[in-house]
């Protein structure tokens, strides 16, 4: 088996606790906003893996932009599902802190290939 990088350690175990907050919303019978948290938080992982795969650095470049995006998103669902009752305190400190951390090691990412690719011309 491939050996997998951080990120992709990371934000896979991060989809996973998504997928368990979607089922807990949805016992609820809160649809919408399950929705809306398990699209935004299980693209992250998909969208590294789709960028590990990628054919040129310039992809590589964009799908990681992308993953960054979701986790901007999927930061603000966690707060308005926290701030309208949905998730306690505690939940949503740890999920929130998890998707920060994403967010940091997205951006750097991120900010290393654009310096490269401004360097290589």
């Amino acid at each position: 088996m491939v050996r997998q990088s951080p990120i992709q350690i990371k934000s896979y175990s991060f989809s996973q606790s998504i997928v368990r907050l979607y089922q807990k919303l949805k016992s609820r019978n809160e649809y919408i906003l399950a929705i809306q948290i398990l699209k935004s938080g299980t693209s992250i992982g998909a969208n590294v893996e789709e960028a590990i795969g990628g054919q040129s650095d310039r992809d590589f470049h964009m799908k990681i932009t992308i993953a960054y995006k979701e986790a901007r998103e999927t930061h603000y669902w966690l707060r308005l599902l926290r701030d309208c009752s949905y998730i306690d305190q505690q939940e949503s400190k740890e999920l929130i802190e998890k998707v920060v951390e994403l967010q940091r090691i997205l951006f750097a990412i991120k900010k290393t290939l654009n310096d490269k690719m401004k360097a290589s011309g």
